[in-house]
């Protein structure tokens, strides 16, 4: 567990040796160890903290196979672009509007319309207005306060630190049973140990092998996302109606 003394069935540490301890967790990670204790509880509270600063991050999932997902995420908008094999989807979320395109299998598979529907969209965009509940959906999944989903639980969590290219990370590990229509899943999230606690990795892996990577970059940066034009939306209720 790296900086995580344990000394079962030998008793408390000395007092001269927790406190040089904690000076050097201090030193080597920044702020999260302000009070000379660095736990789980502490990573995810600092980390979802850091994140609600951010005004913008992009977001990259790669499988084993060759599905992956490209996304933009900002503080009010962002868009995404989702590939699953021959399917394709694009997503735009705008401060009033919410868009998906795509073409028949990315509008049917991956986001769930009927044959008949797909048909209607074509090529276009279709639109949902901020206030409905298709709107909110685009847009919890597309905006900062998104983000903090890939943080865990602290309760089942297990911590411990790692160095990559010399940077230091806090490592999250945990797993989700399985369910239905879900495999267990083994995670582990990566969180940079110094200056802002913001996570830079997370990957999936499930009891078959199957892996799914998310990589967390460009933090910071501003998302700008433009509404398709006019011509070319479709009303969500000229879809559904």
């Amino acid at each position: 567990m790296g900086f995580l003394a344990r000394r079962s069935g030998r008793g408390p540490l000395p007092a001269l040796v927790l406190a040089m301890t904690a000076l050097v967790i201090s030193i080597n990670f920044g702020a999260t160890a302000y009070a000379g204790v660095v736990t789980t509880g502490s990573v995810l509270k600092t980390a979802k903290a850091a994140i609600a600063q951010q005004s913008g991050v992009q977001v990259s999932i790669r499988t084993s196979t060759t599905d992956q997902i490209i996304a933009d995420v900002g503080t009010t908008s962002g868009a995404e672009t989702i590939i699953e094999g021959k399917a394709d989807l694009a997503v735009r979320v705008t401060p009033t509007e919410g868009y998906i395109s795509g073409n028949f299998s990315g509008l049917t598979k991956i986001f769930g319309l009927s044959s008949a529907e797909a048909k209607r969209v074509g090529a276009d965009w279709m639109s949902w207005k901020a206030g409905t509940s298709e709107y909110s959906g685009l847009k919890s999944g597309l905006t900062i306060s998104g983000i903090t989903a890939l943080l865990p639980k602290t309760k089942g969590t297990k911590l411990s630190t790692d160095s990559t290219n010399g940077t230091e990370l806090y490592v999250l590990k945990w797993s989700t049973a399985a369910t239905s229509s879900k495999p267990k899943l083994s995670i582990t999230l990566t969180i940079s140990a110094t200056g802002p606690a913001l996570p830079v990795e997370q990957t999936e892996t499930t009891s078959g092998g199957t892996e799914e990577t998310t990589t967390l970059s460009m933090w910071g940066e501003p998302v700008l996302v433009r509404a398709p034009p006019v011509g070319s939306t479709i009303a969500s209720s000229r879809i559904k109606g």
